[in-house]
């Protein structure tokens, strides 16, 4: 079982300027929470309890800020700073102390992941895992990520990023899990044309040496890369749209750790003196007295 999670919050934001020159955009509320609770919340879900946060210098105290006493959630966090975007890949570099040879799961920060049956899905893929997991979803808009095309014995065929032409719709969202020789090969990677070392370089590795796991998700699942405006406010009216129609909260980390038994009603009701009175910590008060 998978013990340790990277999730990566750094980055420049571009896409999202002038507002991420003043914050991290991982900080940027997508609804009634901070985005990066969204993939956090994900992991927790699938029992993961140990984090490491790839962030901007001097962005650590915003990110504690954001998570209030850790202790009440029943996790383990620890930040590692990227000082200039080097790829995804290079999070395996320079968290290799702290990912101590073993495998490890990473998720991007400013990715949101939906669906009942998504936990159960992830969750079986974490035990006794071997080599490189990717996880799959379908989509128009092959043009902005890597994809991943299948010959007809539904063999991967090739895996390429940003095709201008494919013959596939099946993207890798940003979800991935590797095992213990991950930061080994990440520092073997040679740097594209853009000048940073990529991800679908990394699981290529994976696919030569047969190692390559692929677990598509579904219908009745949802998947955003919340990367400009336009996936800011369509992940907000998502949210908002099946908050607003059922009796619980996307997100909610002390809801994941009170039912994963992390923490007890004592925990949840430091962590409802930490919130003003507002939904969410309304929320927390059920929690307590139900």
């Amino acid at each position: 079982m998978i013990k340790k999670a990277i999730i990566l919050c750094g980055g420049t934001g571009s896409r999202m300027f002038p507002v991420t020159k003043a914050v991290n955009k991982q900080l940027l509320p997508v609804f009634d929470k901070p985005m990066f609770y969204y993939p956090l919340s994900l992991l927790m879900l699938s029992g993961i309890k140990e984090f490491i946060f790839i962030i901007n210098r001097g962005q650590k105290e915003n990110f504690l800020n954001a998570l209030g006493n850790v202790d009440d959630l029943g996790i383990k966090v620890e930040f590692v700073v990227q000082s200039k975007p080097r790829g995804l890949p290079d999070a395996f570099v320079i968290a290799e102390k702290l990912i101590m040879n073993e495998s490890v799961a990473m998720v991007l920060g400013d990715n949101f992941f939906y669906g009942s049956m998504l936990s159960p899905i992830i969750k079986n893929s974490l035990k006794n895992h071997k080599g490189c997991n990717i996880y799959l979803y379908s989509s128009n808009n092959t043009s902005a990520y890597g994809v991943v095309e299948f010959n007809s014995k539904n063999k991967i065929k090739r895996i390429v990023e940003k095709p201008k032409k494919t013959d596939s719709n099946l993207i890798i969202t940003g979800l991935y899990v590797f095992d213990k020789e991950v930061s080994k090969y990440a520092k073997k990677l040679k740097p594209s044309k853009r000048g940073e070392i990529e991800m679908v370089d990394l699981i290529n590795i994976y696919k030569k040496l047969n190692k390559l796991n692929i677990i598509k998700l579904g219908r009745g699942s949802a998947w955003m890369d919340v990367g400009n405006f336009n996936d800011l406010h369509s992940a907000n009216n998502f949210i908002q749209n099946i908050e607003g129609r059922q009796n619980y909260k996307i997100g909610c980390l002390e809801e994941i750790a009170f039912n994963n038994k992390w923490i007890t009603k004592k925990n949840l009701k430091n962590r409802l003196a930490q919130n003003k009175i507002n939904s969410y910590s309304n929320y927390l008060k059920n929690l307590i007295i139900s």
